[in-house]
């Protein structure tokens, strides 16, 4: 059995099928074996079991569990050919049954196989509708009904299958075992091919009309903090310790963050809008959270009202021309000036001048000019009278 085990203290094989209590003498070249465990195996139930076994190997010192005392040693090597030949008809009569229990099992599953065929829709015309005797005006409701109730009966059957097959009682064999297994695999290949043909719908992100939702498909625990004194944003997810980082992945944008772990989608709307070029993403060497750092934008664009324009054919205050802008053609172009607009200095009054009304009385009731002053005067000025004064 485990011929190869020298430093082999302790074997377990509980539970199992062992029937043939002669292999233990296989154990005897294991000098270091101390402990040895056969309860639940067929050879367990033999007569004179534990007299064999201690007398076969002189090594052990407990056997399922219980002390071998040197009494029991004693009592079992003076008795051990009658125990031999107690096990060896012990052991023809369990390889007789077995070839049994091995010939019923071959028989039952293939009455298994024959039931599967006969189950299927068809074979013994209880599924089908025999559209020769159905109305042509009723053909559509009639197949219709009939699947249904094919589908009913399907699932009636196989509920009914299932229970006969946990609630029937078997003997504990091989055999029993691997049709166990062989059922439960089944029942997990059908599972996963029902799983296959309803897709799972892929989970919104964004909207049609553009919102961002949040999504959490990792159940990872997080918090979202906002640094006023340094203008920043701070993301702190509770990743996995030991996950590896190539299984992450990270997307920053203005008004979002998304996080990509072993395939499952983290994403977050942001309370404000965020530089995603300077944005930096660190993972912690003692606890793995990932902390991501999102600056704040200096500015928010905010939309401006346009203003409207002053109806066509209107001049503007200040420069007199006209707000249309197109010209007409054959029509030249003046530029008119607005006569209630004056500059600040008044240019074309800096010298008085005598209005046309004015006559010669009150010509002469101005106050004379003062005399010149001839000492400021340089040689040979003239004073003409008749230019005016300057001033």
């Amino acid at each position: 059995m485990v011929y190869s085990c020298e430093s082999l203290q302790k074997l377990d094989l509980t539970v199992n099928f062992v029937g043939r209590l002669s292999s233990v003498e296989s154990l005897k070249h294991n000098v270091h074996l101390r402990e040895l465990f056969l309860v639940g195996n067929p050879c367990s139930e033999f007569q004179g079991y534990r007299q064999y076994v201690v007398a076969s190997l002189p090594q052990l010192k407990f056997l399922d569990g219980a002390e071998i005392r040197r009494s029991e040693r004693i009592a079992a090597s003076q008795g051990l050919e009658e125990a031999k030949r107690q096990v060896w008809e012990q052991e023809k009569d369990y390889l007789q049954r077995r070839a049994r229990e091995r010939e019923e099992a071959q028989r039952k599953e293939a009455g298994e196989e024959k039931g599967n065929q006969e189950r299927k829709p068809g074979f013994n015309g209880r599924w089908y509708t025999d559209i020769n005797n159905t109305a042509p005006v009723l053909e559509e409701n009639k197949e219709n009904q009939d699947t249904e109730e094919n589908v009913v009966n399907l699932d009636l059957d196989e509920a009914r299958r299932e229970k006969e097959f946990w609630e029937t009682p078997c003997s504990f064999t091989p055999e029993s075992r691997v049709e166990v297994h062989r059922h439960l695999e089944e029942k997990k290949k059908a599972k996963e091919k029902e799983n296959e043909k309803k897709p799972k719908a892929p989970r919104t992100l964004i909207t049609a009309e553009g919102r961002v939702m949040n999504v959490n498909e990792p159940k990872l625990d997080f918090s979202l903090t906002e640094d006023e004194e340094n203008n920043i944003i701070v993301l702190d997810l509770g990743v996995y310790r030991h996950m590896d980082t190539s299984l992450i992945g990270v997307d920053v944008q203005p008004t979002y963050a998304r996080v990509t772990v072993k395939g499952k989608i983290f994403q977050m709307v942001l309370p404000a809008e965020v530089k995603p070029d300077s944005s930096s993403a660190q993972r912690s060497q003692t606890t793995g959270h990932l902390v991501l750092t999102m600056p704040r934008a200096e500015g928010e664009i905010k939309v401006t009202k346009s203003v409207p324009l002053p109806p066509r054919g209107r001049q503007s205050s200040c420069t007199g021309l006209p707000e249309d802008n197109k010209r007409r053609p054959g029509v030249p172009e003046r530029l008119d000036v607005d006569p209630g607009w004056r500059p600040a200095l008044d240019l074309a009054n800096i010298v008085p001048r005598r209005s046309a009304n004015e006559g010669p009385l009150e010509t002469s009731r101005r106050a004379p000019p003062p005399p010149p002053d001839h000492s400021s005067y340089s040689q040979g000025f003239l004073d003409d009278p008749d230019v005016p004064p300057l001033v």
